[in-house]
């Protein structure tokens, strides 16, 4: 059986595809641009196939749709993993267009394919950032909260999961699944493969970065906020974790029918525990500037986790905020 896995070569795509290789006996088809995953990864990624011949890499972007087209024409899949996607808030406030274009055209245009291909399952990368700015009566966030997205990033996702949801309500043999992406963080734990943006934007990894002398200092965006200590709140779930969500979501389709389903933990920890957190397991002191909030930055985003823990009977196994720096650190440290 063929999956086809978007964005691959990026941090959450390559530890799922490093599962499907442990735990599954798919054979899978790539498809990355490397405009902000890694050529290496994919190689890494290669490596851990033992039979050497279960991945099949496309370079190729998602908007080039005849060649798109072409490769499922050459392989046989019935089942797509989707991440390829542009995922900076601060960036998407500055070009909108890039993130509609990239983020909901081509994956309209990935739905419209794989239908006419007889895909039956698909699985779809989205975001906590299509609740916006929640009240704190709403905090943790149910599936069932009104989605209201304060910046593009969370639009473009908002508006592929709506695509999803009608073209499924039309076509009986096309299932999903949606999950909605809390703050996702760590590396593997065996060191294989990790989290690499260039740029970096995400914070534990910037934290340290700062740490291990790579950058000067960590910014702090915000500590005038209506939290304990000023500072942002967030749901971090190790991408251990968030990768067998994944699996379990395949599995899941395959006696139940389409849904949505936050992945998180349940609770969340601020910027400054975070940096704390980093100093902790790095024994490292080192510098903090304050800086004016970012424009599009919610105060809280804690998700109520209730439902993915019982409908799809997903265990987390690493929800532990000084394992999840650990594996960043040690994963850092290697490149």
């Amino acid at each position: 059986m063929q999956i086809l896995v978007t964005g691959a070569a990026g941090y959450i795509g390559s530890h799922v595809v490093k599962q499907l290789l442990e735990q599954t006996d798919y054979k899978i088809v790539i498809i990355d641009n490397l405009s902000t995953g890694f050529d290496s990864t994919i190689e890494t990624l290669k490596s851990l196939d033992t039979t050497k011949s279960r991945i099949k890499f496309y370079n190729q972007d998602l908007s080039n749709w005849s060649e798109i087209e072409k490769i499922f024409e050459e392989n046989c899949i019935k089942e797509i993993i989707h991440f390829a996607a542009f995922s900076q808030v601060a960036e998407s406030m500055k070009n909108p267009i890039k993130y509609y274009s990239n983020n909901t055209i081509n994956t309209t245009n990935l739905i419209n394919i794989a239908t006419k291909y007889g895909v039956k399952k698909f699985i779809f990368s989205s975001t906590a950032a299509v609740y916006g700015e929640v009240s704190s009566e709403n905090i943790p966030i149910k599936e069932s909260l009104i989605t209201n997205p304060i910046n593009p990033y969370g639009s473009s996702k908002l508006f592929s999961e709506s695509i999803i949801k009608d073209v499924a309500s039309i076509k009986n043999d096309f299932k999903y699944i949606i999950l909605r992406y809390f703050n996702v963080a760590g590396a593997d734990l065996d060191g294989k493969v990790g989290e690499c943006h260039n740029p970096e934007t995400h914070l534990i990894p910037l934290v340290i970065k700062t740490a291990l002398g790579k950058r000067e200092s960590i910014k702090i965006f915000g500590d005038d906020y209506d939290t304990p200590d000023g500072t942002c709140i967030r749901d971090y779930i190790h991408v251990c974790d968030l990768a067998d969500a994944h699996i379990e979501a395949l599995k899941y389709l395959d006696t139940n029918e389409s849904d949505t389903f936050n992945c998180g933990y349940g609770y969340g920890y601020s910027v400054k525990e975070v940096v704390e957190m980093v100093k902790k397991v790095s024994n490292v002191e080192f510098k903090i500037e304050i800086e004016k909030r970012r424009v599009g930055d919610p105060a809280v985003l804690i998700s109520d986790n209730t439902k993915i823990k019982t409908k799809m009977n997903w265990t987390p196994k690493y929800n532990d905020l000084e394992l999840i720096c650990k594996t960043a650190l040690e994963w850092e440290k290697r490149i």
